[in-house]
């Protein structure tokens, strides 16, 4: 039992790491600027965006295999970064998150620190919606660490 929770701290870790690497260094900016978009446009971007993220969440946990001698389950792992990879997608698109602010007496965090309408006047990463999407990724990051870890 020592072992598996070390392993699943380890994994989250990882994870934890991969996803900041993802989503603030290695996604691009027309990913960031597009993949919200409806359409094709939007999907194809989100897509790209979600294909490098979970090569970068594969790559931190092939560093902490190589490191540490910890050997996950090849349909676990694949399990664990399918999760991962399909609730980052589902946030990224940004309707399901907004649809759950709604519901969730949220709507009013969501808007925080956007820009006003028709004006560029708060163009920063510290917004309602942005604290939203890195809970619900983090959430998930954790769910899928369970799992590769189980």
């Amino acid at each position: 039992m020592t072992a598996q929770l070390a392993a699943a701290a380890a994994v989250f870790a990882a994870l934890f790491a991969a996803h900041h690497v993802a989503d603030h260094w290695i996604q691009t900016d027309h990913q960031a600027a597009h993949k919200g978009l409806p359409g094709w446009v939007g999907a194809r971007s989100c897509l790209a965006h979600v294909a490098t993220y979970t090569l970068t969440a594969l790559v931190a946990l092939l560093a902490l295999a190589v490191t540490t001698g910890w050997r996950p389950a090849p349909a676990l792992l694949t399990a664990g970064l399918t999760v991962s990879a399909i609730t980052h997608y589902a946030a990224d698109r940004r309707s399901l998150l907004f649809w759950l602010a709604q519901r969730t007496g949220s709507r009013a965090f969501w808007t925080l620190g956007a820009p006003r309408p028709d004006r560029d006047d708060k163009p920063c990463l510290g917004t309602g919606a942005y604290a939203l999407d890195q809970s619900w990724h983090v959430g998930w990051l954790y769910v899928a660490a369970l799992i590769i870890a189980a």
